[in-house]
């Protein structure tokens, strides 16, 4: 039986038979027991029945071309999430806007379903899928509400740094505990006076023996007040003309070292179901052992991690799109001014037409940066112009179905208002729009150059 071919209630216990399904293809490789349910995977992890490391490969023949053609596991995924989307987070959205609680009871049913942290090795417990896995995911949440699903994504985000650069130790012991249970972590870099500038970050960190000192303050931290432990990028170096490259370090910490105080949450815009604070660090003490890869090369890391976290932004910004095409085609159908239907009248048509045009060039985008990934080719050049295009289109789907509602859609009783509010951030958070479009201009120079 598929995933997708079920109905389900939005009463968690009706969710039972999913996990009692046989793993998808992308587990059954690690060559399990034909007995295994995904609820086994899911709680105890893949390395519990591992006989064989991880052989799967998201990769295509050598000159087989661009292919977009999703696998029949991908297809179960993707509908596993739309039903989801609808039947789960839907219906709450409206709540967690409102009132900014955070969504752990949608958090706890998405672990349950694997929904969260699919791209955790195999070797720590997960499933391993690749950047376009999640993204499929991704976009499904989001059309339900991208507050949530950012709240979900910004795990990716935070575990993205140690499943590049940590070692054995380090996985297992921070992967690994988010496989046994709903934890959340976060990615903590941008400070009060260094978002796009990176270079310009203050926080320091000074060795002392086998430890490390850390001093300063982070900003907008998604998650930042229930992370399990924290990505930081700090300064190790003192010298003014050291690079980037050279002068910051990653280090993975323990959210409960003393010294670390995260600020009140913030009541933003859109997106109010994620939790986004500052974060201080006072003299807090981090063990050696919690560095990643080497001292000098958290730069490398963290910019290293957006290439496979962009598109998963991009595909939420694709989610919000679509959402705001289907509600905008919805009610023009509905509706009607001057004796037809609104959908009727030529500019509405024109507006509906482009933003069809914008949801599948997003969604294209988004793919190709996913695709390139997958492959093991760095794609930084596509992955910043599907975060650039997605985040463009979903603002301005948003702002036409506003439009296109009228009176209504500046009303929060109607759905669009709030993608509206939502969409803002994807001009703005993992890299604004114009930093993507430096990223894209300096990668098309470098090319023309031959460099």
């Amino acid at each position: 039986m598929r995933l997708g071919s079920l109905k389900h209630s939005t009463s968690e216990s009706k969710w039972q038979p999913i996990c009692s399904l046989p793993v998808p293809v992308h587990v059954a490789k690690l060559k399990l027991p034909a007995s295994l349910r995904l609820r086994d995977v899911l709680r105890v992890g893949v390395r519990a029945y591992a006989t064989a490391p991880s052989t799967e490969s998201h990769t295509v023949p050598s000159g087989a071309g661009v292919n977009f053609e999703l696998s029949d596991e991908q297809r179960e995924y993707q509908q596993l999430a739309r039903k989801f989307a609808r039947e789960e987070i839907i219906p709450v959205a409206p709540h967690h806007d409102r009132t900014g609680e955070y969504p752990w009871d949608v958090i706890k049913k998405a672990w349950e379903l694997g929904l969260i942290n699919m791209h955790i090795p195999a070797e720590q417990g997960g499933l391993n899928l690749g950047i376009m896995d999640t993204c499929l995911v991704t976009e499904e949440l989001a059309y339900a509400c991208t507050g949530i699903q950012t709240a979900i994504e910004a795990n990716s985000l935070g575990q993205m740094p140690v499943i590049l650069a940590g070692n054995k130790a380090q996985k297992d012991k921070f992967l690994g505990r988010m496989m046994e249970e709903p934890l959340m972590c976060a990615y903590c870099v941008t400070e009060p006076v260094a978002g796009s500038d990176v270079a310009g970050i203050k926080t320091k960190a000074v060795k002392k023996g086998n430890e490390y000192v850390i001093n300063g303050q982070k900003m907008w931290i998604t998650n930042g007040g229930v992370a399990n432990w924290y990505f930081v990028l700090a300064r190790t170096s003192d010298d003014p003309k050291m690079s980037a490259g050279k002068a910051f370090t990653g280090f993975v910490v323990e959210r409960d070292t003393p010294g670390i105080t995260p600020g009140r949450k913030e009541m933003n815009m859109g997106q109010r179901a994620s939790d986004t604070r500052g974060i201080t660090f006072e003299d807090v003490v981090v063990p050696a052992e919690n560095v990643l890869g080497a001292e000098g090369m958290g730069f490398k890391i963290a910019m290293g991690a957006f290439d496979k976290t962009r598109p998963p932004v991009a595909a939420g910004a694709t989610g919000l799109a679509q959402r705001a095409l289907d509600e905008a085609t919805k009610y023009s159908m509905e509706r009607k001014t001057m004796g037809k239907l609104i959908c009727e009248h030529q500019m509405v048509a024109q507006i509906l037409a482009d933003m069809a045009i914008g949801v599948e060039s997003s969604r294209l985008a988004t793919y190709r940066s996913a695709w390139e990934i997958d492959q093991g080719r760095r794609n930084t050049y596509y992955a910043s112009i599907a975060k650039a295009l997605a985040g463009d289109w979903a603002n301005k789907c948003a702002t036409d179905a506003v439009q296109i509602f009228g009176g209504n859609g500046f009303n929060q009783d109607y759905p669009v208002e709030k993608l509206m509010r939502d969409a803002k951030i994807y001009q703005i958070y993992e890299g604004t729009a114009q930093i993507q479009r430096v990223i894209i201009s300096r990668e098309l120079l470098n090319r023309a150059m031959g460099k």
